[in-house]
């Protein structure tokens, strides 16, 4: 009788204050890690790509105190960083990808260490490095990028990771295969992204990181352009201050004083009439971009999928599913396992069912 291969795969998820490892035998986890880095260990480096030899030697440490074997590894698997703009996939990770992550041409990120540590890894060993699905994932239309002004056309950065991973699992729970499918996936998390997957390919989106679509735990969403315009040039305000307001001082933070979901909960079950009508105002521009992607999708949508840490509120996600169980069934996939999402784009590169993109 035929047996499959076996594959086992290193997978590198560098985050801004820890690097996640695990090592899975196909799909299942037989090794994880997380390593910690305190602020006494960063404030040594210039910058974020500076660390690269700092963290490629904790993860290298952590692998052989594990009792894996590297010559048994079948390839490495990173986080995706701040490339420019590709079509979602897996990517074997290759010079012109390393020359862009160190020279950072699209920002500074601790993701961007997750290519270039796995392409080190895997040289030494004579396999494969992948990156899988990055943020930086564009598979946008033309008539998507049209913003209303010809010198800002709207960008694709969500959390492309997840809501591919998610989105393959629902149409799989469906019995059908990712691009027979159309769905629209909301990402509730720290950012909020909410994409229209269309036929496996995701044709609009907000951008997650500044600006754009709902708000979120610290993150202020479309905002009315006049009013941020005035504020800027008031005088009252530096660029740093605008941004901060923007990308970590913005949503629950600026309303509520904290970006966290679970402490939300708890004062609106204290009777916090305020903190009730804030959380449940981020749930409202969750449905309406939820809504506009319905539209994107002339209304043919087979699933909506709301995902992401904070999709563990049933509090939430029943104001989200009242506003649009309309459109379409919702289906509810809570949290995100990034490291199974990686090890499972690898392992279809692997597994001979998708080609390897090259960057």
């Amino acid at each position: 009788m035929f047996e499959m291969k076996s594959f086992l795969l290193l997978i590198i998820n560098p985050g801004s204050t820890s690097t996640k490892l695990a090592v899975f035998r196909d799909r299942e986890p037989v090794y994880t890690e997380t390593l910690r880095h305190s602020s006494a260990d960063l404030e040594k480096f210039a910058g974020v790509i500076d660390q690269f030899e700092y963290r490629r030697g904790l993860v290298m440490e952590a692998l052989a105190k594990s009792g894996i074997r590297p010559a048994e590894l079948d390839a490495v698997v990173g986080r995706g960083g701040l490339l420019r703009p590709v079509p979602g996939g897996t990517y074997l990770v290759n010079d012109a990808m390393v020359q862009d992550l160190k020279a950072e041409k699209r920002g500074s990120h601790a993701s961007n260490l997750g290519g270039l540590i796995a392409h080190a890894i895997a040289g030494e060993l004579g396999i494969p490095a992948y990156i899988v699905d990055p943020v930086c994932v564009d598979e946008m239309e033309p008539i998507s990028r049209i913003s209303g002004m010809p010198e800002n056309p709207r960008e694709s950065l969500f959390h492309a990771l997840n809501q591919k991973a998610v989105a393959r699992r629902a149409a799989e729970d469906m019995g059908k295969n990712y691009d027979e499918v159309n769905l629209i996936v909301a990402h509730l998390g720290g950012g909020i992204s909410v994409g229209a997957h269309l036929r496996g390919r995701v044709v609009d989106v907000n951008n997650a990181l500044a600006g754009e679509g709902p708000f979120t735990p610290e993150r202020s969403g479309g905002l009315p352009v006049g009013k941020l315009v005035e504020m800027c040039y008031s005088g009252r305000y530096t660029r740093d201050d605008m941004m901060k307001k923007i990308v970590r001082g913005g949503g629950l933070v600026a309303y509520l004083g904290t970006n966290d979901a679970l402490e939300v909960e708890r004062r609106i079950g204290q009777g916090d009439g305020r903190a009730n009508l804030v959380y449940e105002a981020m749930a409202y521009q969750v449905a309406k971009e939820i809504g506009a992607c319905s539209a994107v999708l002339k209304g043919d949508v087979d699933a909506i999928v709301i995902t992401g840490g904070i999709a563990h509120s049933s509090r939430l996600v029943g104001w989200i599913e009242e506003r649009v169980r309309f459109i379409a069934p919702v289906k509810v996939y809570p949290g995100e396992d990034e490291m199974e999402a990686l090890a499972a784009g690898g392992l279809r590169v692997l597994a001979g069912l998708e080609e390897a993109k090259v960057y």
